[in-house]
């Protein structure tokens, strides 16, 4: 695989690298956001392990999301 600078990357990939940064900002916020009013009892697990998970690109804020709420019955 060969890596290339910005300068040689096409506007549509370019595109593509900031639209998968401003989701990935997005998804860290928004978690780190939802955890961060969230009290503890409402999580699984300790707050300040998800606050790590959800550093990890795509799969720390969609595993918080996924597994790390316990959200109140229907």
């Amino acid at each position: 695989m060969t890596h290339k600078n910005w300068s040689e990357l096409s506007t549509p990939a370019k595109a593509a690298v900031i639209g998968a940064g401003v989701v990935q900002v997005t998804l860290a916020g928004s978690a780190w956001w939802d955890l961060s009013r969230r009290p503890a009892e409402r999580v699984r697990g300790p707050k300040r392990l998800w606050a790590l998970v959800i550093g990890i690109n795509f799969a720390g804020p969609v595993a918080y999301f996924r597994l790390g709420r316990i959200t109140p019955p229907d």
